[in-house]
């Protein structure tokens, strides 16, 4: 009963729908009634982008010398889940939420973690797939603006799209890194599946977001009529 109600604090702020939700938030669950109390949200918010930041030294140090050196990015990748899922979710936890703020906070960071890990694979990448790493930041950021867009018109924050939220989406690319290492000269292959995936999703969502500001118009307005016919 106490990790239910625990579990409902935690994650007030959100609906989630990717498909490794309850692992994830019972994992996340467990980890902040452990953090240090001298550990604060911003704290993990800056671990987070270190990690992404490790991920382009690993590919800046594969590129002019081993390749191997893609599997630091794996590490990286880690630590960027651990500050971007804890940062907001330790705030709450300890009933001190900055809802705002941590907010506008989180999808800046998360904004600079995407270039710099798309920047990573630009250095990395051969000259003629460098386009791609380009393509990637861009669509996801569409994909940020989607999830914002979304919240301001039904109020719900989500960050996921369908089964897939950011979670998945760094465990695909920790996998990636791994058949890099291994085979070499793939991940420009897969980034491009991925972007073809990305925007594929995206026009889909976007499609849904338009259904849903039409919606909330319409309600609006019927809103509006009903209150000048009691007038």
């Amino acid at each position: 009963m106490e990790e239910t109600q625990d579990l409902k604090r935690i994650f007030q702020d959100r609906k989630r729908t990717n498909i490794l939700r309850n692992a994830e938030q019972n994992t996340i669950s467990f980890l902040v009634k452990r953090v240090p109390s001298s550990i604060t949200s911003d704290m993990l918010t800056f671990t987070g982008t270190i990690g992404s930041l490790i991920v382009l030294i690993g590919f800046i140090l594969a590129t002019y010398d081993n390749r191997t050196f893609l599997l630091l990015g794996i590490l990286g990748l880690a630590i960027n889940w651990l500050g971007d899922s804890l940062d907001g979710r330790i705030a709450y936890y300890r009933n001190i939420p900055r809802k705002w703020y941590g907010f506008s906070l989180d999808i800046i960071m998360d904004w600079v973690s995407t270039v710099l890990i798309g920047l990573g694979y630009m250095v990395y990448a051969r000259n003629e797939y460098e386009l791609i790493a380009f393509v990637f930041v861009v669509l996801y950021g569409w994909a940020m603006i989607i999830s914002q867009l979304r919240y301001k018109i039904t109020d719900i924050y989500s960050i996921d799209s369908g089964i897939v939220g950011p979670t998945e989406i760094r465990i695909i690319l920790a996998l990636i890194l791994v058949a890099e290492v291994i085979f070499g000269h793939l991940i420009e292959y897969f980034a491009a599946a991925i972007c073809v995936t990305l925007f594929i999703i995206n026009f889909l969502d976007t499609r849904k977001l338009l259904k849903l500001g039409d919606i909330r118009d319409k309600a609006e307005r019927e809103t509006r009529l009903a209150k000048k016919d009691t007038i």
